[in-house]
């Protein structure tokens, strides 16, 4: 395995890292909703202009499938109860803009260029190994540690907001399904497990994993959250024969009982 360390915006790097490649996973990004509204110059760059180089170097050297990582964000806060991929996307931050973007080079480039693409619109992904120390962390790292350091866990808004929360072994199964089939050619499809749980119905299912108490923090609601997120993954069955192989409990299980382990080894 060669690792290469580099920018995408660096259109050399892109070239030295896609020679004698034949398929490509893009899952770099800035990923954070609330970042981009810091920063939204940042977030268009790195997201949109790197993934440019990245398609176009990808063409330059007869890549056979590109598949990059889209967002569920695309979708905005539409009052639908299911997330389907014909809906008309209505992107509330810098950062979903960047994302849906990416979405439209790589079907550009479908098109224009004959390069196979496909982007995979993620829903909320979470597992082992995300970081809980960054402002901008997931919810459910930051839940855990909060709880595993017996403090308040914060919840943005009243709780209500929920999520298709897709444990991160069903995503590497996506990736693998997409790249290996030359279906669907700039086409997009949703990858979630097509269940949905509230931010409060989480946390208490945390605690209860920890055996502790949940007392959250209630803050003002973030600029940019989308109320409701669930996902049809009924096209992404049918083009790549995709199936969550990780149910949503059992990842979580997984998931709070590997920072058990690492705040052990850590103390």
């Amino acid at each position: 395995i060669e690792f290469i360390e580099g920018d995408m915006a660096d259109a050399n790097v892109c070239q030295r890292a896609m020679h004698g490649i034949e398929y490509v996973l893009h899952q770099a990004a800035i990923p954070s909703v609330a970042r981009s509204v810091e920063d939204p110059v940042g977030t268009t760059q790195n997201n949109v202009i790197g993934t440019v180089n990245l398609l176009w170097a990808a063409v330059q050297c007869g890549v056979k499938r590109f598949v990059q990582a889209g967002s569920s964000s695309a979708y905005g806060d539409q009052p639908v109860e299911v997330k389907i991929e014909t809906l008309k996307p209505q992107p509330l931050s810098p950062y979903a803009v960047a994302k849906l973007t990416q979405e439209q080079m790589g079907l550009a480039f479908s098109r224009s260029f004959s390069l196979s693409t496909m982007t995979l619109r993620y829903f909320n992904i979470f597992g082992p190994r995300q970081d809980p120390n960054s402002p901008y962390s997931a919810v459910i790292p930051l839940f855990t540690k909060a709880l595993l350091e017996g403090k308040r866990p914060v919840i943005h808004g009243d709780g209500g907001q929920s999520r298709d929360f897709t444990y991160i072994h069903n995503v590497v199964e996506a990736n693998l399904k997409a790249a290996l089939t030359q279906e669907g050619a700039g086409e997009t499809v949703n990858i979630a497990c097509g269940t949905t749980h509230s931010v409060l119905d989480l946390l208490q299912r945390i605690a209860s994993l920890l055996g502790v108490e949940a007392n959250p923090e209630f803050l003002p609601p973030r600029t940019g959250d989308v109320r409701h997120s669930l996902a049809s993954i009924e096209k992404a069955k049918a083009l790549i024969g995709y199936e969550p192989v990780v149910s949503f409990d059992e990842g979580l299980r997984r998931t709070v009982a590997w920072f058990q382990t690492q705040l052990a080894q850590q103390g």
